[in-house]
C-alpha cells in the first residue's frame, strides 16, 4: 500500500506596506477636527473683524461726548456802580503846638495811643505863669483899693458941691480920677484873665479825638510857639473819609440822585479792587470838574471803628447809583464774544449745545446781567468751549450743583 501523505499548510505572510485598517480610520477623525478647527478660527476671525468695523463706524457716526462745566443762568439783583480810584483822607489832621514858651516837663501820652478830645497830652513848666498870675492879681488889688478911695472923695465932694463949698473944677477933677482908676482896674483884670490863660496854655490837651502820632519832641527840651514843627500830631481815623474822582459823564446821574434826597453807598476796596475794607455814604462834591483829566472829586464817610482804613491809603471807591432787581444773571465767565456778537453755548435737554446771541447789561464780578436771548434756569457753558460747535454732545458739570447721594441700600433680613 501506498502511503498518502497530504499536502503541508501554508501560512499567508502580510503584505509589505500595508496598515490595519483601524489606523486609517484615526487618521480620518483628526483630519475632519483639523478641518473644523480652521472653519471655526476662520468664522471667528471674521465676525471679530465685522465687530470692530461696526464699532469704528459707530464710534466715528457719534463722537464721545466733551466735559464741559456749566452753569445755570438765574434771577437776581445786581448792582450799578461807578468806580474810581482815591485815598483815605481824614476829617481832621491836627499839628499840636504850645502857644506859651517854656520847658517840656512831661509828655502824658504814647506814640500810637487813640485819644479822646480834652485828654491831657504834654505839661510844660508852669512856675513863671504862676508867678506873673499873682503879679496881676496883686496890682487888681492895689488898683481896686485906689478907685474905692476916688469914690469915697467923689461923694464928699459932691456934697460940698451942692452947699457950693468946693469949686466945680475940683468935683470935675475927681470925677476923672474914678473913670482912670476905673480903667487902670479894668486892666489889671485882663492881665489877670491874660495870666489865667497862660497858665492854662501850660497844660496842653487834645483838640480832636483821634490817633497819636510819633512824638516829634522830648521831655526836657524847651518850646516856644515859633516852633513850626509842633509836639505831636493827631488824626481822626473814626469817622474817616476817602476822596475818590469820577468821570464828568457819570456827574448828572449823581446829581439827580443827591437831589432827590437819596443817600447813595460807596464800598471801599484795597488796591486790588478784591477786599471790601468799608461801607459808608456819599457826603459831598467838589466845586468843580478837572479840566485836565475831566472828573470831579467826591468824598464819602466811613465807620472806621476797626482801623482798616488808614489815612493816605490809596482805595478803589465803588459808588452804587442803582440796583437792578429781578433780572436775568449768568456767569461772566460764560459770555463770548466775536467781531461782531455776543453769545453763549446753551445746553439742551439732549446733552448737545446750541449757540445763541445775547444781550449783555450790567455787569458786576462775577455775574453779567442778560437784558435778551437767555431765560432764568437755562444752562450755559463756562469752561471747555474750545471744541464746541452747534451740536456737539456735551458731559456738562453744572458749576456749584451738589453730586447725587446713592441711595442707601436696604439691609437683608437675617
Amino acid at each position: 500500500m501506498t502511503e498518502q501523505h497530504s499536502p503541508p499548510l501554508q501560512i499567508a505572510a502580510p503584505k509589505v506596506g500595508t496598515k490595519p485598517r483601524s489606523s486609517r480610520k484615526w487618521w480620518v477623525w483628526i483630519a475632519v477636527l483639523v478641518l473644523l478647527a480652521a472653519g471655526a478660527y476662520f468664522l471667528w476671525a471674521k465676525m471679530t473683524a465685522a465687530k470692530a468695523s461696526a464699532a469704528a463706524a459707530q464710534a466715528k457716526a457719534s463722537p464721545p461726548a466733551l466735559p464741559v462745566v456749566a452753569a445755570t443762568a438765574r434771577k437776581g439783583d445786581i448792582g450799578v456802580y461807578y468806580s474810581g480810584l482815591g485815598a483815605v483822607t481824614p476829617l481832621a489832621t491836627v499839628t499840636v503846638k504850645t502857644r506859651v514858651d517854656g520847658q517840656l516837663m512831661s509828655v502824658r501820652y504814647r506814640e500810637g495811643d487813640t485819644v479822646k478830645k480834652g485828654d491831657l497830652l504834654v505839661e510844660i513848666d508852669d512856675g513863671p505863669y504862676q508867678a506873673a498870675l499873682m503879679q496881676a492879681q496883686g496890682a487888681l488889688i492895689r488898683d481896686q483899693a485906689l478907685l474905692a478911695n476916688a469914690r469915697i472923695d467923689l461923694g464928699r465932694y459932691q456934697v460940698l458941691a451942692a452947699q457950693q463949698a468946693v469949686p466945680e473944677q475940683q468935683l470935675a477933677t475927681q470925677q476923672a480920677l474914678v473913670h482912670q482908676d476905673e480903667g487902670i482896674v479894668k486892666l489889671d483884670e485882663g492881665q489877670v484873665d491874660a495870666a489865667k490863660v497862660n497858665l492854662a496854655y501850660t497844660k496842653i490837651t487834645a483838640p480832636v479825638s483821634g490817633r497819636i502820632g510819633l512824638r516829634l519832641v522830648d521831655p526836657g527840651n524847651v518850646v516856644q510857639t515859633a516852633d513850626t514843627t509842633g509836639l505831636v500830631v493827631i488824626t481822626q481815623m473814626d469817622p474817616i473819609s476817602a476822596i475818590f474822582t469820577i468821570s464828568e459823564d457819570q456827574l448828572q446821574v449823581v446829581l439827580k440822585k443827591m437831589a432827590a434826597g437819596q443817600t447813595l453807598e460807596v464800598d471801599a476796596y484795597d488796591r486790588a479792587a478784591k477786599t471790601k475794607l468799608a461801607q459808608g455814604s456819599l457826603t459831598t462834591l467838589d466845586n468843580q470838574i478837572d479840566p485836565t483829566t475831566g472828573t470831579l472829586k467826591l468824598r464819602a464817610t466811613f465807620a472806621n471803628t476797626k482801623g482798616t482804613l488808614f489815612p493816605n491809603q490809596f482805595v478803589n471807591a465803588r459808588l452804587l447809583v442803582e440796583e437792578k432787581r429781578g433780572v436775568t444773571l449768568m456767569p461772566t465767565g460764560a459770555v463770548q464774544r466775536n467781531s461782531s456778537a455776543t453769545y453763549v453755548y446753551v445746553v439742551k435737554p439732549d446733552s448737545t449745545v446750541t449757540v445763541r446771541n445775547i444781550t449783555i447789561g450790567t455787569s458786576e464780578g462775577d455775574d453779567s446781567e442778560v437784558t435778551s436771548g437767555l431765560t432764568p434756569g437755562e444752562v450755559v457753558v463756562m469752561t471747555g468751549v474750545d471744541k464746541l460747535q452747534e451740536g456737539t454732545k456735551v458731559n456738562a458739570q453744572v458749576s456749584g450743583a451738589k453730586p447725587a447721594t446713592p441711595a442707601p441700600t436696604a439691609k437683608k433680613g437675617k
